[in-house]
């Protein structure tokens, strides 16, 4: 019934258990390994389009994030979600991944790696920041209450305007039904949780602490994360490269994946220095 590549050789579905909650992922390929984590808006699937071509030379680990598809809720905390995720990442046995997230992925993935400085090679994220600005939170709060009072499909078209620029969306019609309709599945205390933390959120003051190499990218049509979000976070962090991506919003990867991928894969075949 799915048509994902992720249902499809190489990948291979698989579940590991931290503290009695299910953490689910799609793993294929081999070599370095490189996790994915999604947006709050796409779920894993806004990863299909590059996951083959990341699989012909890593080992590709394609997770629901908790609360998402597979994986149990942990909690609402992005502390909280990113200690579960280093233990699920210890327990399938990577050894120095590239963590790789889009947006909330991004954000759970910063936190993830300040949390655990030892666990990740380095660090890709796209399209997300350390803070958000007065209005970028009071969107979140924003959000979070019409889904009470509506349910998810009152912001339906809120959604996708914050995952693609209008002139893409005329476009590109059936790939927007398509995120509507992977959007409208979404777990609800999953939701009004991410809202709540992403609203909270501010840890530029732990930027420092990230030794890692990191590769920050933004689409510059960005609405939900706008690119100075990326700069500011480009800028804080010790060892940090920045690229804009033009014509894109907040999923490049799967509004560009072929420029996605050319922005990323120097950064991510580059070897550690020894």
């Amino acid at each position: 019934m799915s048509s994902s590549p992720l249902a499809a050789s190489p990948f291979k579905a698989t579940t590991v258990t931290v503290a009695g909650k299910r953490l689910s992922a799609h793993m294929g390929g081999s070599g370095t390994p490189i996790v994915l984590f999604h947006s709050l808006l796409a779920d894993k699937s806004s990863f299909d389009a590059i996951a083959g071509p990341l699989a012909t030379t890593h080992q590709v680990v394609v997770l629901d994030l908790p609360g998402f598809g597979d994986s149990d809720y942990v909690g609402a905390g992005l502390a909280q979600i990113a200690d579960h995720l280093a233990q699920g990442i210890a327990a399938l046995g990577l050894n120095k991944p590239v963590l790789l997230g889009n947006g909330y992925g991004g954000f759970v993935a910063l936190m993830t790696a300040i949390r655990h400085p030892a666990l990740a090679s380095r660090l890709v994220l796209a399209d997300c920041g350390a803070a958000f600005s007065e209005p970028g939170r009071a969107a979140f709060r924003g959000m979070s209450a019409a889904v009470k009072d509506k349910g998810l499909a009152a912001i339906a078209d809120v959604a996708m305007r914050r995952l693609f620029a209008p002139e893409f969306q005329v476009q590109n019609p059936a790939l927007v039904a398509e995120r509507k309709k992977h959007f409208l599945a979404m777990d609800l205390e999953t939701f009004h949780g991410a809202c709540g933390a992403l609203a909270a959120l501010d840890i530029r003051d732990q930027l420092t602490s990230v030794s890692t190499p990191v590769l920050v990218v933004v689409g510059e049509q960005d609405e939900a994360t706008p690119p100075p979000m990326s700069r500011e976070l480009a800028a804080g962090l010790p060892d940090a490269r920045l690229v804009e991506l033009a014509g894109c919003a907040h999923v490049p990867q799967l509004q560009a994946p072929d420029q996605f991928m050319a922005a990323i894969r120097p950064f991510i075949d580059e070897k550690a220095a020894a």
